[in-house]
């Protein structure tokens, strides 16, 4: 049936909506795919897509998981979207609001969940970052991660700067023959804003008894946790954070109707076929 007649029927796609949901799709499709690209890229440099035994031998966080669950996410939706809407595809466009809502719907109760059961959240941080200080020298990804977020967080260890014993490199038993024992990373120190260059043995010896009880410990290294110091970061930027996921949700829930009014007018035009 021509576009004509569709017209004087008095039902027809609009344009607007079909071009505006492609167009704002096919962002994330590519972006989803970018993020695939370096998270594959990155397990192919650690030789991970050779072995892939490696994937679950790592003790602690792998970063790369990140990209590859955000990045796949985004390419699924984008696709369905973009297709979807420049197919005039209701199939696919149902598929799209279905999954945008229940990444919505997981959203809300997490923060529920995460507001209601706030001890239970602080001591799963807690697990989670020692877990992951135990694998620190195991994967750079994750090393680079611990190191940024001490370095931004200004903190070292969940609680203090003795978690770093439970890392067999700078745990401070006589056992240990690493020269980084009784240290701590270099991103728990305190950096001179004189040196251009990072002093990487910074933190080596620093947690010797000796030095350990000297007052100046406190001018070289961060002593506060990094689960302490994420909770002031919360609350010094609760505005910004909450706009953020505020935002967040106005936007899938726009997106959410986009498809929803696109298939409606998709219906409406085969109904009058």
């Amino acid at each position: 049936m021509s576009r004509k007649h569709r017209h004087l029927k008095g039902a027809e796609v609009s344009c607007c909506v079909k071009y505006f949901l492609f167009g704002f799709n096919i962002i994330f499709w590519l972006l989803g795919a970018a993020f695939l690209g370096i998270g594959l890229w990155a397990w192919a440099e650690k030789g991970v897509l050779s072995n892939l035994s490696l994937i679950t031998d790592l003790g602690g966080f792998d970063p790369v998981w990140l990209f590859m669950v955000v990045g796949g996410v985004m390419f699924i939706l984008g696709f369905a979207g973009c297709i979807g809407a420049l197919r005039e595809n209701t199939l696919l466009l149902k598929f799209f609001s279905v999954f945008l809502g229940l990444i919505f719907f997981l959203e809300l109760t997490a923060g529920i969940l995460a507001f209601v059961f706030k001890d239970w959240i602080k001591d799963q941080l807690n697990f989670f970052i020692n877990n992951n200080i135990k694998a620190y020298r195991d994967d750079i990804d994750l090393q680079n991660l611990i190191d940024f977020t001490q370095e931004y967080w200004m903190c070292c260890g969940a609680h203090g700067p003795d978690d770093w014993n439970q890392n067999i490199y700078f745990n401070c038993t006589d056992r240990n023959p690493s020269r980084e024992r009784c240290g701590v990373p270099f991103s728990c120190c305190i950096k001179n804003p004189a040196e251009d260059i990072i002093n990487t043995q910074c933190g080596y010896d620093i947690r010797l008894e000796r030095r350990y009880k000297d007052l100046d410990q406190q001018k070289s290294i961060y002593t506060k946790g990094c689960v302490g110091q994420f909770e002031k970061w919360l609350q010094d930027n609760l505005i910004v954070v909450a706009g953020i996921f505020v935002g967040t949700a106005l936007l899938q829930i726009f997106g959410i109707c986009l498809a929803q009014n696109l298939v409606s007018d998709v219906k409406a035009v085969k109904a009058n076929w």
